[in-house]
Order: C-alpha cells, then structure tokens, then sequence
C-alpha cells in the first residue's frame, strides 16, 4: 500500500473516530461504541473505504499497548493484591465455564466435531482487555474494587488464552495435547511475571538517575516508549500478548511498586509525573486507532442472515458466552450491581475472539457458516458490554 494512501485512511479514521465517539458520549453511549461503529462503516463489512494493511494493525497495536502501559501505571497494586483471589477466582471460572459449556454445546447438540468444539469453547473464553478497560475508564471506575477484580481477572484471562490457543494449535496438527510443550509455555510465563516488574523497576531508577545527572527531563519520554516497546518484544518472545508485557512495565513505573529490601530503586516522583503527562497525547491519538480497526476487522458482510441455522446457532453460542462470564461475576463480593458489572466487564471477545475465529477459518476448522457465527457473536459481546456497563452505573448514579 503506498504511502500517501495510508495518510488518507489515517486522516479519515482520526477524524470519524474522534467526532463519532464525542456523538455516542453525547447520547450516553460509551465512545467506545462509536469507534468500533467508525471501524465497521469504513471497512469491509459496509462501505469498503480502509483496507486492514501491516500498518493500520501496527498503528492499532500501538495505541492498545501505550493504554495497558497507562493503566500499569495507575494500577492500585495494593487493592489488585487484596482482591487477588476473587480475580484468580473470576478468572478460572470465566474461562472454564464458556470452555467447557461452549465444547459440550458444540459436540453433543450440533454435533461438531472434536477439533471443531474446542476451538468454538476456546473462542468463548476470550476476553478483551482492552475493550474492558477502556469502557471502565470513561466511566470513571478504574479505581472501584469490582473494576480491580475484573482487571486482574482479565489479565489472568488472556494469559489462560494464551495457553489454550498453544495447545489447541498442536492438537490441530498432531490430534494429540503437548503437555510438555504447554508446561513449558506455563513456566515461561510465569518467569516473566516474576522477574519482568522488576527489571522495569531497576530501568525505571536508572532513567530517574540519569535525568539529575542530565538535568532535564526531555529525554524521559522517548526513553520510557522504548522501555514499553521492549517489554511489548518480551511479552511475545516467550508467547505472550505483547499488552501484557506493556502492562508489566505499568506497573514497574508506577508509585505504588516497590521492590522489597530495595526501597532505593524508586524513580523519582517528578519522573513519574512527566510521564504520565507526556504520554496522555500519545494515548488519545492511537488508542481510537485500536478500536476502529476492532471495527475494521469484522465482515458483515460474510454474514448470510437469512439462514435460520446461523440464527438457531448464533442465539444458543451467544447466550453461553453471556451466562458463562455472568456466572463469573457471582463470585465477587459486593452488590449484585458490582458482580453484574463483573460479569459484563469479562464479557467483550473483542480483538481476541477475532484471533480465535481468523485461525479456526484458517486451518479449515471453521467452515463459512461457522465463521460467520462467531464472528456474528463477538460482535455482540463487544457492542453489548459497554451499553450495559453504561446503563447499570448510570442508573446507580440517578437513584444516589
């Protein structure tokens, strides 16, 4: 694609993604919507205006890799500690329960087969970080307990579909599970996990350091983007989405980590403010760009709605991924509005069910009507999680 084309579809995008979303939050409807409804008119299900190209997915996992960074940085470590076992928790049973429902659905009432309905249970254990956080911050309850259960759930959630893609992969090929070949995706990992926050801490002290020694603060933000982008290469080296490896580095640069026995490798308050500043900009241009071409990637248009089988299909995987994730939120401390949001939050398939639906349909286990069903019903997980979210705290906020 040449140069000059990409600059046209960026000022189109930019443009409509920002004024859409500001209409949708004007209506009450989170501007999330409204990007993702930006990315569907432009792209191949309607109008066919932006191709997806290497680019546009750069740009987009750019945008989604400096908010996990941001969301890192602003994490209440302390309460996502205190609210560790209800995530863990939230966690296991969202991923198994659609996993083992979505399988069992699948291979005793539609009769598909093997391959076929794990990889339909493993569509349906996705959740979409993103999507979730996002939705979570313009409503303005990133710092509420329900909304630090359902980050670490998520964040527990992708890993697990990490694993479950890796060894539904082999089994795709080899008809048998690799278990040494997920043990050791497992340790790596967790490896990671272990020792990633606090690499990022130590590189954190050296930035600090060296902008005393400077005397100025300009090069912090080119330098922490770096830092980011090399965890981001981490994260995928060893198997990882690389917004987790973004997510780490958060969390190393935040306030609120510190390395025990090591209090002395703490960046400096004034370094950490210069990044939070510095890197808003960036924030608001790409994070748009992710969720438009969210939008960009699903095809409508592939789509027959006149089949009833699609329908009778779609209705009973949609509703399993609805119940499974509800079901979730049912193990979270609170009021029923909190464990309901709990259960929305971990709702959106989003980008990640997308992953999920593009390998089953190329490996030839998704046939057309099978692919259209799920990408029909990660559509509807991601629409309908940030509407509800909406509607159920703005209907706390009108009662209080």
């Amino acid at each position: 694609m040449e140069i000059h084309l990409i600059f046209l579809y960026l000022a189109i995008l930019l443009f409509f993604a920002r004024l859409t979303g500001d209409i949708f939050a004007k209506f009450g409807i989170p501007s999330v919507i409204g990007e993702i409804f930006v990315g569907i008119m432009l792209g191949q299900s309607v109008l066919g205006i932006i191709p997806l190209s290497d680019v546009m997915k750069l740009l987009a996992e750019l945008g989604i890799i400096l908010l996990l960074f941001h969301i890192g940085l602003e994490a209440d470590l302390k309460q996502l500690k205190e609210v560790g076992f209800s995530a863990a928790t939230v966690a296991i049973t969202g991923a198994l329960a659609p996993m083992v429902i979505g399988f069992l659905v699948s291979y005793y009432v539609f009769n598909f087969p093997t391959i076929t309905s794990l990889f339909i249970g493993g569509t349906l254990t996705a959740t979409s970080i993103g999507i979730t956080v996002r939705v979570l911050e313009d409503l303005d309850k990133m710092k509420e307990r329900f909304a630090q259960v359902v980050l670490g759930a998520a964040v527990l959630d992708d890993i697990f579909g990490v694993v479950v893609l890796a060894a539904l992969y082999e089994f795709s090929k080899t008809q048998e599970i690799n278990v040494n070949a997920t043990i050791l995706l497992v340790f790596y990992i967790g490896t990671f996990f272990l020792f990633a926050p606090i690499i990022g801490k130590i590189f954190a002290y050296f930035v600090s350091s060296l902008a005393k020694r400077l005397n100025t603060l300009d090069f912090v933000p080119p330098v922490v983007v770096a830092i980011i982008l090399l965890f981001a290469f981490a994260a995928h080296e060893i198997g990882l989405p690389e917004i987790l490896g973004a997510f780490t580095a958060g969390i190393a640069f935040s306030r609120r980590f510190t390395i025990p026995f090591a209090a002395a490798f703490q960046a400096d308050k004034a370094i950490i403010h210069k990044i939070e500043e510095s890197l808003k900009p960036l924030i608001w241009l790409f994070t748009p760009i992710f969720f438009v071409y969210v939008g960009l990637q699903l095809n409508l248009k592939a789509i027959d709605f006149t089949s009833g089988h699609f329908w009778l299909l779609s209705a009973v995987l949609f509703i399993v991924a609805l119940i499974t994730k509800l079901v979730a939120g049912l193990f979270v401390k609170g009021t029923m509005r909190e464990k309901l949001s709990v259960g929305f939050s971990m709702l959106p398939r989003g980008e990640v069910g997308l992953i999920f639906a593009e390998f089953g349909r190329l490996s030839g286990i998704y046939d057309h009507t099978l692919y259209a069903v799920i990408i029909f019903v990660v559509a509807l997980t991601t629409l309908l999680a940030p509407i509800v979210l909406k509607s159920l705290w703005k209907t706390e906020q009108t009662t209080t």
